[in-house]
C-alpha cells in the first residue's frame, strides 16, 4: 500500500525545519502555556460554577497563537510547511485513505489507553478532571471547536514540528518520537502526573503514526475525534 512516508527520503527525515533558536523559544512558550493552564485549572477547580466557555475560548486562542508561531518559524527558515504537516490531499481517495487510517489508529489507541489507565490506577485523577468537561449544549459546541483546534494545532506543534526537530537533533526517530511525546505530556501537567504519563504514551502513539505516514493529517482527525467524543460522552452521562 502506498504511504505518504515514501514521499520523503531518509536524509529528509533528519533535516530540521526551523532554527534551534526558534525551537528553544517554542519550548519556553509551551512551558508558559503549561503554567497558564495549571493556574486556569486551579481557578476552575476551586469555583462552584466555573466559566468553562471562557476557559475553552482562552485555550483555543492559545493553541492557534502557538500554531502561528510554529508556521512563522518554519517559513522564516525557508522550509515548506508541508514538511511539518504532510503532503496535500490531491484526491478524494487520499482523504478517505487518511480517514481509514485515523479510524483504525483510534480504535487501537483507545484500547491501549484503557489498558494503560488500569495499570496506572488512573481512575481517581480522571474523576478530579470532571470540572473541565462540558455541561449543556453551548459548552458542548465550544468544546468541539476546542477539540478540533487541538487536533490541528497540537499535532502540528508536537508531531509535525517538535518531533521532526528532535529527530534532526538526535539523528534517531525513536528518540525524537519519545522526546516530543514527553513534551506533549508535560504540556498537560495540570492534569496530574498519572495523566501526564498516559498522555505521553498517547503522544508516542501519535508520533509513531505521524512518522509512519509522513503526515500529521490522520493524527489530526483521530485527535479531534477522541477529544470531541470524550467531552460529549461525559456531558451526556450527566443526564
Amino acid at each position: 500500500m502506498e504511504t505518504s512516508a515514501l514521499v520523503q527520503s531518509a536524509p529528509d527525515r533528519y533535516t530540521r525545519v526551523a532554527s534551534w533558536t526558534h525551537t528553544i523559544a517554542l519550548l519556553a512558550v509551551l512551558g508558559g502555556w503549561a503554567l497558564l493552564a495549571k493556574m486556569l485549572a486551579e481557578q476552575m477547580r476551586a469555583a462552584s460554577n466555573p466559566n468553562r466557555v471562557r476557559a475553552y475560548a482562552v485555550t483555543t486562542l492559545m493553541e492557534w497563537l502557538v500554531f502561528g508561531f510554529v508556521v512563522w518559524g518554519v517559513r522564516r527558515s525557508g522550509a515548506s510547511v508541508l514538511l511539518v504537516v504532510g503532503e496535500r490531499w490531491r484526491s478524494a481517495r487520499r482523504v478517505l485513505r487518511d480517514l481509514g487510517v485515523a479510524a483504525g489508529f483510534w480504535v487501537v489507541a483507545v484500547a491501549l489507553l484503557w489498558v494503560f489507565s488500569k495499570l496506572l490506577g488512573i481512575d481517581s485523577e480522571g474523576r478530579n478532571m470532571q470540572f473541565i468537561l462540558p455541561h449543556g449544549g453551548v459548552e458542548i459546541a465550544v468544546w468541539i471547536v476546542l477539540s478540533v483546534t487541538a487536533g490541528i494545532c497540537e499535532e502540528t506543534i508536537f508531531r509535525g514540528y517538535l518531533q521532526r526537530q528532535f529527530i534532526a537533533l538526535t539523528r534517531s526517530a525513536p528518540a525524537g518520537i519519545l522526546l516530543s511525546a514527553a513534551a506533549f505530556g508535560a504540556a498537560h501537567a495540570y492534569q496530574g502526573w498519572r495523566l501526564v504519563v498516559l498522555i505521553s504514551l498517547f503522544g508516542a502513539m501519535f508520533g509513531i503514526l505521524a512518522y509512519w505516514r509522513g503526515s500529521v493529517r490522520p493524527g489530526m482527525m483521530a485527535h479531534a475525534w477522541q477529544d470531541s467524543l470524550g467531552g460529549i460522552i461525559a456531558a451526556l452521562a450527566k443526564h
